[in-house]
C-alpha cells in the first residue's frame, strides 16, 4: 500500500512540474513576437513619391470615382456602390489613404516635423471619415468626404511637390 501511495505522490509532483513547464513555454510564446517586434528596426525602402504613385493616387481616384453623378446625353446616372464588395473596395481605399499617412511620417521620410506631420495627418483624419462612410454604406457621405482628402491632397502638394 505504501508503494502505491508513494507513485501517487511522485506522479501529482511529475503532473504539476510539467503543468508549470507547459505555463511558462506559453507565457515566452507570447512575450517573444512583442520582443522581436521592438527589437526589429523598421527600415523605409518606398520614397514618398512612389507611395503617393502606387497607393495614394489610386486610392483617392477611385475613392473620388465611387460615388457622384454622371450626365449624359442618356440622361443623369447616380452612381455609388451597391455590393457589400463595392463598399469594401471603398473601405480599403480608405485604408490605403491611412496607412500611406503613417508610411509618409516615419524615419526617413517625413520631410519636417512641422506642416508635414500636420498635413499627413490631415490625409490620415480624410482617410478615417471616407472609411467610415463606407463602413456606414453611405453615399452621402462618402461624397461629403471625399473634399476632405482632396483638400488635404491639394494642400500639401502645394508646399511639397517640386518637379513631379
Amino acid at each position: 500500500m505504501r508503494t502505491v501511495h508513494w507513485l501517487f505522490v511522485v506522479s501529482i509532483a511529475l503532473f504539476l512540474s510539467g503543468l508549470g513547464f507547459v505555463i511558462a513555454a506559453a507565457r515566452l510564446a507570447r512575450q517573444a513576437p512583442k520582443a522581436a517586434l521592438a527589437d526589429a528596426a523598421v527600415t523605409p525602402v518606398a520614397s514618398v513619391k512612389q507611395i503617393m504613385n502606387g497607393i495614394v493616387g489610386p486610392a483617392a481616384n477611385r475613392i473620388f470615382g465611387a460615388v457622384g453623378t454622371v450626365i449624359s446625353d442618356k440622361g443623369t446616372v447616380e452612381k455609388a456602390p451597391r455590393t457589400d464588395g463595392e463598399w469594401e473596395a471603398v473601405g480599403n481605399d480608405a485604408a490605403a489613404l491611412i496607412e500611406s499617412g503613417n508610411l509618409i511620417l516615419m524615419n526617413g521620410r517625413a520631410i519636417d516635423r512641422g506642416d508635414w506631420v500636420r498635413m499627413s495627418q490631415a490625409m490620415i483624419d480624410a482617410g478615417k471619415v471616407v472609411l467610415r462612410a463606407a463602413q456606414a454604406k453611405n453615399p452621402d457621405k462618402v461624397f461629403e468626404s471625399g473634399e476632405a482628402v482632396n483638400e488635404s491632397c491639394d494642400n500639401c502638394h502645394q508646399k511639397y511637390k517640386r518637379g513631379s
